[in-house]
């Protein structure tokens, strides 16, 4: 058996979206995706994909690598740094915004739920 991992940026970037746009219960019926760029192409400097927001205000980015999706995070900072922490998504806090690394389609779930505990906390 085969087992193939997704680590392509934009693929990434869309099995987020979809996870993000399904949710019509809890803290993520809240989340929509927005000003989606479907012809954005990942690269080195990252492309932003879409937005993200919360209750139609727009609290946070996903942009496109190579190998890798980044999300910013304006909203429940402090909730996305410890909830990522431990549920093994690379985060960082740059100013007032936290920095999600989501590296493979794996790694989406647990991103989701770092973003869920965001809007929970913070928005």
């Amino acid at each position: 058996m085969v087992e193939e991992r997704i680590t392509d940026g934009k693929r990434i970037a869309q099995l987020l979206a979809s996870e993000l746009s399904a949710r019509e219960t809890g803290p993520l019926a809240r989340v929509e995706v927005i000003d989606a760029d479907r012809d954005a192409t990942p690269s080195e400097d990252g492309t932003p994909a879409y937005g993200i927001a919360v209750d139609e205000v727009d609290v946070g980015t996903a942009s496109l690598f190579p190998d890798y999706v980044r999300v910013t995070v304006s909203v429940g900072t402090d909730a996305v740094i410890e909830t990522a922490g431990n549920a093994g998504v690379p985060a960082r806090r740059e100013d007032d915004m936290a920095v999600l690394q989501v590296e493979s389609g794996a790694a989406v779930k647990p991103a989701v739920d770092v973003i869920a505990a965001a809007v929970e906390h913070g928005a």
